[in-house]
């Protein structure tokens, strides 16, 4: 079978389910396009105001379909060779792009098995919550393989380059406390209990000013490579922007008025 990407509601959280249990929710090419569809869906709709990304069964991803991979290597099978899956991963690729610009916050929920291309994709969401039995693998080198979906580059950006390239090239077995410590997974949860934590996570962000939310990610997205000059000059247009709209307008009159703001008419705590 092939794995296919769930969608259902949780308040203001659109969470997307990777399904696919007897592989450990393997990723495909149907996963990459439900994706790409839920979160186009997502930018525009204003009642949702976060993503949790997810797996079945008791784990995230196990990334890619190495039966799928071997196939492709051979040209064996119908749609099969080496352009066919250069085009899947194109098509995951535009994926991770589109989670690294949507304008609202994306949180991976972490059971269980998160390796390979699976990483990648926790990497690439702006929050990971993972239960502390998770278990973490850059799996690529193991199978004579290097990395996709952005995790070299994610790693890269975020950790220093022999260590890095120690997780790449040896792949060990991470635990979420493990990657806690190097500021790679965010928050821990008890087994089980990843995407309840996630989507009390998902309900705060969602209480924050809409536009405060998107230009914050806008900017943690531009600091690593703009200049100092770049970044004050989009920080000051960011500013200007967000205080010439509503929620300005009522968190500072709540502020003076010594009472919880209400974005969107809802009181915030």
């Amino acid at each position: 079978m092939t794995a296919e990407l769930r969608s259902s509601r949780h308040r203001q959280t659109l969470i997307l389910t990777i399904s696919e249990p007897a592989t450990r929710n393997t990723l495909s090419m149907q996963v990459f396009d439900a994706g790409i569809e839920a979160l186009n869906v997502a930018e525009s709709d204003p009642e949702v105001r976060c993503v949790v990304l997810t797996g079945d069964g008791g784990h995230f991803c196990a990334g890619g379909d190495l039966r799928r991979l071997s196939a492709n290597r051979n040209g064996s099978g119908p749609d099969a060779g080496l352009a066919a899956q250069a085009a899947s991963v194109d098509r995951f690729h535009a994926w991770i792009e589109f989670l690294h610009t949507f304008s609202k916050p994306v949180i991976a929920a972490v059971e269980g098995a998160c390796a390979g291309g699976g990483f990648s994709l926790a990497l690439a969401c702006d929050q990971i919550v993972a239960a502390r039995d998770a278990r973490f693998n850059m799996a690529y080198a193991k199978v004579g393989l290097s990395p996709d979906g952005g995790g070299s580059w994610q790693l890269l950006q975020r950790l220093p380059r022999g260590q890095a390239l120690r997780i790449l090239w040896e792949a060990p077995t991470l635990s979420a406390d493990e990657l806690a410590a190097l500021g790679l997974v965010h928050t821990l949860a008890d087994s089980g209990d990843a995407l309840h934590t996630a989507l009390a996570l998902a309900d705060r962000l969602a209480r924050l000013p809409e536009g405060s939310v998107a230009a914050i990610k806008e900017l943690a997205n531009r600091a690593p490579h703009a200049s100092l000059r770049e970044q004050l000059a989009r920080e000051r247009d960011l500013f200007i922007e967000n205080l010439s709209g509503p929620d300005a307008g009522e968190g500072l009159q709540a502020f003076f008025d010594k009472r919880a703001p209400r974005f969107g008419g809802t009181p915030r705590d």
